[in-house]
C-alpha cells in the first residue's frame, strides 16, 4: 500500500518571480486622481444610440406635431381670407415665406451631406490606390483635390507648385506625399490650431467653474464646434444636421476603441508636467478634459481629412496639450 501522506516536491522554476519590482505602485497620500468624467460622459452620451422604439417615437411625435401645425395654419389662413382678404393673404405670403426658408434649409443640410461624402469618397480613392499603388489612380485624386480647393487662395502657391512637379513624381507614395506637403499641410496647420483653442477652453471652463454640468456642457458644445470647424476646413462644410452625424462618427469610434478612456501615457505625460493638477482635482480634470478633446480633435482630423496621414504627419495629442495648455496650468515647454 502506498503512502499518499508524504512530503510533496512543487517546482517553482516556472512560477513569476515574486519581488518590490512587481508590486504595483503606491498611490500618493492625499494626490486627487483625475478622470476626464466630463469628456467620458460627453461622448458616451453623443456616441449613444437611441433604440428602435425611441426613434419611432420620435419620428412619429414630429409627424404628428407636423400634422397639427399644418392643419391649424390651413385653417388660420383660410379663416383670415374668409374673414378679411387683405390679412388673409398677408398671412399667405408669410407662411409662403417660412415654407421657403425649410426649402432653403433642407437643400443647405442636403448640400454638407454632399461635401461630407465627397471628402470620403476621395479618402476611400486614396487609401485604394495607396495599397494598389496605382499612379493612375493617385493622380486622379490629386487632381480632384487641386478642383476642390481651386477657389482657396491660401493654398494658391501651392497649388501651382503640385502642377509644376506632379509629373516628375512616379509613385502614388510619393505623389501623395507630395499633395500632402503643398495643399494639405496648410489646413492641417489651421485644424491644430481648432484644436488647441478648444482643448484650452474645454480645460479651463472645467477647472474654474465648479458648476454641476457645466462641463459636460462645456465640452459639448467647444467639441461640437471644433468637429465643424475641422470639416469646414478641409473642404466639408456641414450643417446643423450633418455637423452631428460627423460628430457622432467620431466619437462612436473613439468610444468603440476606447480613446476617451484615460490611459497612463496620458496623465504621466501631460497631467503629471503641472503641480496645479497634482494639488486641486478641478485643475487635474481641466488638463486630463482637454487632453481628451485634443485627441477627439486628432480623430476629427482624420475623418475629415481627404488623405490619410503619412509618415510623421500625424499631430501628437501630447504636443497638441502642451502646446495649448502652456502657461495655463503651469505647464511649460
Amino acid at each position: 500500500m502506498v503512502n499518499r501522506k508524504g512530503p510533496v516536491l512543487i517546482e517553482l522554476e516556472d512560477a513569476p518571480e515574486i519581488g518590490p519590482g512587481a508590486a504595483p505602485p503606491v498611490p500618493d497620500a492625499g494626490v486627487p486622481v483625475a478622470s476626464g468624467q466630463a469628456m467620458q460622459t460627453m461622448a458616451t452620451l453623443a456616441a449613444r444610440r437611441p433604440s428602435r422604439l425611441g426613434r419611432f417615437f420620435w419620428a412619429a411625435a414630429l409627424a404628428l406635431l407636423g400634422f397639427v401645425l399644418s392643419i391649424a395654419a390651413w385653417n388660420f389662413v383660410t379663416g383670415l381670407l374668409a374673414a378679411n382678404p387683405i390679412l388673409g393673404w398677408t398671412a399667405t405670403v408669410l407662411v409662403g415665406l417660412v415654407l421657403l426658408a425649410l426649402v432653403l434649409i433642407a437643400l443647405k443640410e442636403a448640400a454638407a451631406f454632399s461635401r461630407l461624402g465627397r471628402l470620403d469618397d476621395l479618402r476611400r480613392e486614396a487609401d485604394a490606390a495607396l495599397s494598389a499603388g496605382d499612379l493612375g489612380a493617385a493622380r486622379r485624386v490629386s487632381d480632384r483635390l487641386t478642383a476642390l480647393y481651386r477657389d482657396r487662395p491660401e493654398l494658391r502657391l501651392g497649388r501651382e507648385t503640385l502642377a509644376r512637379r506632379r509629373d516628375d513624381v512616379f509613385d502614388a507614395a510619393n505623389l501623395f506625399a507630395l499633395t500632402e506637403a503643398e495643399l494639405l499641410a496648410p489646413l492641417d496647420a489651421a485644424a491644430r490650431r481648432e484644436v488647441e483653442a478648444a482643448a484650452r477652453q474645454v480645460a479651463t471652463v472645467t477647472a474654474l467653474v465648479p458648476i454641476a454640468l457645466a462641463d459636460v456642457i462645456a465640452a459639448l458644445t467647444a467639441n461640437l464646434r471644433m468637429i465643424r470647424r475641422i470639416a469646414e476646413i478641409y473642404g466639408g462644410r456641414s450643417g446643423t444636421l450633418g455637423a452631428w452625424r460627423l460628430t457622432r462618427a467620431v466619437l462612436t469610434h473613439l468610444v468603440a476603441t476606447g480613446a476617451v478612456a484615460v490611459g497612463d501615457d496620458l496623465i504621466g505625460s501631460v497631467a503629471g508636467g503641472s503641480v496645479l493638477s497634482k494639488v486641486s482635482r478641478r485643475f487635474g480634470e481641466g488638463v486630463v478634459n482637454g487632453a481628451l478633446t485634443a485627441r477627439v480633435g486628432v480623430a476629427a482630423m482624420e475623418v475629415c481629412r481627404p488623405l490619410p496621414f503619412g509618415d510623421n504627419r500625424r499631430p501628437s495629442v501630447t504636443s497638441l496639450v502642451r502646446r495649448a495648455l502652456t502657461g495655463l496650468f503651469g505647464q511649460k515647454d
